[in-house]
């Protein structure tokens, strides 16, 4: 007995989608079919690859092996069949992007416009995350990193270095005082990061890192609620410079700026031998000197 193609889609939508019940809301089939198929590949390779509880579906360990090894076969599959559709190397099909939020609000939504405008046959999904995604497990084509990169399986365009700076809106400083130096933020409200605890290292000399006054889990909650006048927040040039200049935000102790820190740089980074290559470099290459880092 052999797996079937289709017997592999329904189990990749049930770990995509996280259950039974939703991967058949996905695919529009009924779930005993979705789970036939899960229940024959397992008989087939005569081992357990989902742990069903009340409230969710886990893989096991070979589930995690076996799902990795067929994404990567079906993009090899689906390589050869972007290869044979490319009419003239027009980029053409979907290209799944992933970034942070605050970077995908401010420096590549407003772009997308004019991307499709150049490639109409390029179907652009944008999905914001705050932490580091499995490229192949999100079924991910082409993601944003900012800060210094780990995982050296990725191969990587640097797409340049934005700058953090500390702020604080006009009129939190007109209430409450101008900071002049590092010791004076420590009787301050800070804004800081409640989910990734180093990024309240501030690369600022002679100051260790911040306990928060106010938290948030991503950098536009925390630009946003620097807007309004409620403490001082670190947050890279590429969310802020529009605001520093238009007088929104101003800059504070910069002279105690720590410059050329690993939080800075800003890279692209996919798998070399994804059948989206043509779509990935039609993006880079497009949205590379559009950035306002």
């Amino acid at each position: 007995m052999k797996t079937r193609s289709d017997d592999l889609e329904h189990l990749l939508a049930v770990v995509e989608y996280g259950g039974f019940s939703a991967a058949a809301d996905a695919l529009n089939v009924q779930v005993a079919r979705i789970s036939r198929s899960v229940s024959k590949i397992e008989k087939v390779l005569g081992v357990t690859l989902l742990v069903r509880t009340t409230r969710r579906v886990m893989l096991t360990e070979e589930g995690k092996t076996f799902t990795n090894t067929v994404n990567a076969a079906l993009q090899q599959i689906a390589s050869a069949e972007t290869e044979t559709q490319i009419e003239g190397n027009v980029p053409q099909g979907k290209l799944r992007i992933d970034a942070a939020s605050p970077f995908i609000f401010h420096q590549i939504a407003p772009h997308i416009n004019a991307f499709n405008k150049i490639y109409p046959k390029v179907k652009v999904e944008l999905n914001s995350n705050e932490g580091i995604v499995d490229l192949i497990e999100k079924r991910t084509d082409v993601a944003i990193r900012i800060g210094k990169l780990e995982d050296s399986t990725l191969h990587a365009n640097n797409l340049g270095k934005s700058p953090l700076f500390i702020v604080a809106a006009p009129e939190y400083i007109a209430k409450n005082g101008l900071p002049k130096t590092p010791i004076d933020l420590k009787t301050h409200s800070l804004i800081g990061f409640s989910n990734i605890k180093a990024l309240n290292k501030w690369p600022i000399k002679g100051l260790d890192t911040i306990a928060p006054s106010i938290s948030a889990s991503n950098g536009e909650t925390i630009r946003q609620l620097a807007l309004a006048g409620n403490g001082v927040a670190c947050l890279s040039g590429f969310m802020v410079n529009n605001d520093i200049k238009n007088g929104r935000l101003i800059k504070l102790i910069d002279s105690y700026r720590i410059q050329d820190s690993d939080r800075e740089l800003i890279n692209a980074v996919f798998y070399k031998s994804s059948s989206v290559s043509e779509r990935v470099n039609a993006f880079i290459n497009f949205i590379k000197p559009k950035l306002s880092l």
